[in-house]
């Protein structure tokens, strides 16, 4: 079986987190500011890739297997 790249989706999620603290707590630069969006922008299209990833993943395991279904989250 082919390896995979492991999901680094709970690092991304607090590396964002972090960023917003820093971001929100007002002691930075406008130009070290807009250095951390830029970061907060990489890591929030990191993370809809990783869950892009695992929802493909998902799909394919499921149609894998004829009794199971799909259903929408609530």
């Amino acid at each position: 079986m082919a390896k995979t790249k492991p999901i680094d989706l709970e690092t991304s999620l607090q590396s964002l987190e972090d960023l917003i603290n820093r971001m929100e707590s007002g002691q930075l630069t406008l130009e070290d500011s807009l250095q951390e969006f830029e970061q907060g922008i990489k890591l929030i299209r990191s993370c809809q890739k990783s869950l892009t990833e695992a929802e493909q993943k998902v799909e394919i395991l499921l149609n894998k297997s004829a009794t199971a279904k799909t259903e929408d989250f609530k």
